[in-house]
């Protein structure tokens, strides 16, 4: 017998969102003594919080203003905002995995938007 789960629901989220949403869990958890800290759960708190360099907040704008641009869309916004790339080499690693690639202008608007951030 196969039990199916129906996906209800997704979002992408960034790291900086990623940890507020996982601050909260933890903080429920501590004021609850009977309720240990998984393993699984401890790891990915410490994995945003040595990854995660801005705020929710600004990660957010920071994704918003990307998906303004035409060439880039939400998956791709959000994991420009999580590595917050500084030059073109690093922003072409995000595109590598795309059918299309950017040329010089198209990666510098997308630059400046984030060192708006950065």
């Amino acid at each position: 017998m196969t039990i199916f789960k129906e996906k209800l629901d997704e979002e992408y989220v960034t790291t900086s969102e990623a940890k507020e949403i996982l601050v909260e869990i933890e903080d429920e958890r501590a004021a609850d003594e009977d309720r240990d800290l998984r393993y699984e759960l401890a790891r990915a708190i410490e994995h945003v919080n040595r990854f995660a360099d801005l705020d929710a907040d600004e990660s957010r704008e920071l994704v918003e203003e990307l998906t303004d641009l035409d060439q880039v869309d939400v998956p791709t916004a959000v994991k420009i905002a999580d590595l917050l790339p500084e030059d073109r080499t690093e922003l072409r690693s995000v595109f590598a995995q795309e059918r299309y690639s950017l040329d010089g202008e198209e990666l510098d608007e997308i630059l400046d938007v984030v060192a708006k951030y950065a």
